[in-house]
């Protein structure tokens, strides 16, 4: 279905019986009652970043972090533990530009290492050599050489767009934080596109923005989906508060509006994934699915969600049942959507591995 912005923001306008319609339409033309998730292990390389978000608790400093940069002989175990739970997603994750830091400068010299982009590659093939799982990398901005590195070693990668509000660079949220600015990010995810790099990304809820900059947003990210087709997954993210933050006493995004955005997302991109983080909201998994969402992103068994460490993953089973209760079914994926599992998307190593994972999973 093709929407103009207008009747984008009719809809995040509808009331309460326009509503009702849109949910029953979406239930009832889904392809099917899947809703997916990716079984992970989160390794956060480095807490070091350049920017200084007012909602973040990811960053660190060198005087308080436990690990100035994760050597490659923690790396390998906190990977074999999780083959033993049956990951597939070996989740590289570090702060933009961290290389800039003089500390991670050395501490990559000792790994024969000149980047971090160097350094998550070794570790991706490594990965890829030596165990059954798929390595997807979320770093922040990098060039498109770099991009083109990365591809080589992994199934997918990912950044969140967040907003095409370039005023919010002014603002708490991303006054220092320069690799936000709206500009750098989808020239990033235009290169990811051209690179042909199955891609996630997403919008961040409640930082600020309008329902204008939402749809602003939502249409920019499908403009770049329709040249390159690379976007697997949306998510649709809500800021939540965290005690210690610039932004500690912000409110929540109402619970309306994230339901909204679910719905136009998934009126707007048919052929693409619509994820709502499960930690963030784990009483509202059911409410959400209704509302057009298919995707539940990464759920570690064993590692936290380093972005939110105070929201606990949902167990697995737990929200099985709940899927189940509205006739839904939760089923496993790769951190690559099936759909770009061919040598078009994937480089010879890694189209190879992920073939033998998808055969693994679906005969499961």
């Amino acid at each position: 279905m093709t929407l103009s912005k207008t009747e984008a923001r009719n809809i995040l306008d509808f009331n309460l019986p326009d509503i009702l319609n849109l949910l029953k339409k979406i239930n009832t033309n889904r392809f099917n009652n899947n809703i997916t998730f990716s079984r992970n292990v989160f390794l956060p390389l480095t807490h070091i970043c350049q920017n200084n978000c007012g909602y973040c608790t990811f960053k660190e400093t060198p005087e308080n972090t436990d690990i100035l940069l994760m050597n490659p002989t923690q790396v390998d175990q906190q990977i074999f533990n999780a083959i033993n739970y049956k990951c597939t997603e070996a989740l590289f994750t570090f702060g933009e530009s961290a290389d800039k830091n003089e500390l991670i400068q050395e501490k990559l010299k000792e790994y024969h290492c000149e980047t971090m982009v160097d350094y998550v590659y070794k570790l991706s093939k490594a990965t890829l050599n030596n165990y059954d799982i798929l390595p997807h990398t979320n770093m922040g901005i990098i060039s498109k050489d770099q991009l083109h590195q990365l591809a080589k070693v992994n199934a997918s990668m990912g950044l969140m767009l967040e907003t095409t509000n370039k005023s919010l660079l002014k603002t708490i949220a991303h006054k220092d934080s320069p690799g936000k600015n709206p500009k750098k990010r989808i020239n990033y995810i235009k290169n990811a596109g051209k690179e042909k790099i199955p891609f996630t990304t997403g919008l961040l809820i409640g930082i600020g923005e309008s329902k204008e900059d939402h749809i602003d947003s939502l249409f920019e990210i499908k403009k770049l989906h329709e040249k390159y087709g690379h976007i697997q997954e949306i998510i649709i993210q809500n800021f939540t508060p965290k005690k210690g933050i610039p932004m500690e006493n912000y409110p929540e995004p109402p619970i309306i509006d994230l339901i909204k955005l679910t719905i136009l997302s998934n009126i707007m991109f048919p052929d693409v994934s619509i994820q709502i983080p499960p930690n963030l909201n784990q009483k509202l998994i059911s409410i959400f699915t209704i509302a057009g969402a298919d995707d539940l992103g990464g759920i570690s068994p064993i590692t936290k969600d380093y972005v939110n460490p105070d929201a606990p993953w949902p167990k697995i089973d737990e929200i099985k049942q709940e899927l189940n209760s509205i006739n839904y079914n939760l089923v496993e994926r790769l951190p690559v959507y099936k759909k770009y599992i061919n040598k078009n998307y994937l480089r010879e190593e890694v189209y190879e591995k992920t073939v033998k994972l998808q055969k693994r999973i679906e005969t499961n």
